[in-house]
């Protein structure tokens, strides 16, 4: 050390000197990547505060009419702009039904196939099936959509009948969740592959079977990432747009009944964006108060999510 700051030093320049000039010598490379990050995450910020901005600015214009009230939009089962008719909870039924039921489909599937490519498959079989799983996810959600109007409520007819109708919330919700399995499965097959082999190992030593490890260890060690893939699984069944709009029908109803059709919020922004509506008209001002109410519902699930896992985030040596 003395050798390089012997080297370092200037006529009558201490050490204290020579550590100075160094800190104030710039490093354009480490600069230029702590710029471009920054940028990075700045982009993030400004189009999500851009977001906010731009809903918050047109929903105002919606709930500023004579005839729209706060009461009314959140309170009231009818949704009929045209006539002055404002309740929202028609289109958040049925968002709420079909997200329930795509949920039930995804959570144990997912979890199960991440169970079985974590704990159960070889390294070989992990690399061909978790692949081919996630082509799940890339496959068009229109065609879904018409997979789900087409095949899946042709079947369920033969099980329910006429009761069911051509545009129903269960296959869409049924659909839905079959395109969530993949995210579902990823996500949680990562949290329960980063848990580490002792574990599993100490179970094995005290009799356990490779189940029983699976079900009792790994997966409550894992249990944050988890209930995290779940909340995004959430989230992103909220979000859909064109299976439910395809198969669920386009009338907004105030039902529970998966058998019946009703529309959801993204079905009805889907099918007002069209075109076909007048500018600054209540239906065309409305999607904006619906949207917001989705980036709303967003919001609250990331931050549970982000509140959930830190709660029960294993840390581990």
């Amino acid at each position: 050390m003395e050798v390089t700051l012997n080297h370092l030093k200037r006529p009558e320049e201490s050490a204290v000197d020579v550590s100075r000039r160094l800190q104030k010598r710039t490093r354009w490379g480490e600069l230029f990547i702590q710029t471009f990050l920054f940028l990075c995450g700045a982009v993030s910020i400004f189009t999500t505060l851009g977001i906010v901005y731009e809903l918050g600015k047109e929903a105002l214009l919606f709930f500023q009419m004579p005839r729209v009230t706060l009461a009314e939009f959140f309170t009231q089962t009818e949704w009929q702009p045209t006539v002055g008719r404002f309740g929202v909870l028609a289109l958040v039924s049925a968002t709420v039904v079909t997200t329930v039921i795509a949920m039930l489909v995804a959570v144990p599937f997912g979890l199960g196939s991440a169970i079985y490519l974590s704990e159960y498959a070889s390294e070989k079989a992990r690399k061909i099936l978790k692949p081919a799983l996630e082509v799940l996810a890339g496959i068009p959600t229109v065609v879904y959509g018409y997979f789900a109007l087409t095949t899946v409520t042709p079947f369920l007819r033969i099980f329910f009948g006429e009761a069911l109708n051509i545009y129903n919330m269960l296959s869409a919700g049924l659909t839905m969740g079959i395109m969530i399995i993949p995210l579902v499965a990823s996500i949680s097959e990562d949290a329960l592959h980063a848990v580490p082999n002792s574990l599993r190992e100490g179970a094995y030593a005290m009799g356990a079977t490779r189940l029983e490890t699976a079900l009792q260890v790994v997966v409550p060690a894992a249990l944050s990432g988890i209930i995290a893939g779940f909340i995004l699984g959430f989230s992103r069944a909220i979000g859909e747009t064109m299976i439910v709009a395809i198969a669920a029908g386009s009338g907004p109803n105030f039902t529970f009944n998966p058998l019946q059709s009703a529309e959801t919020m993204t079905g009805y922004i889907a099918r007002i964006s069209g075109g076909d509506v007048a500018y600054d008209t209540p239906d065309y001002n409305s999607i904006f108060a619906i949207g917001l109410v989705l980036f709303g519902i967003s919001l609250i699930l990331n931050i549970i999510s982000r509140r959930i896992s830190s709660r029960l985030r294993e840390v581990y040596e």
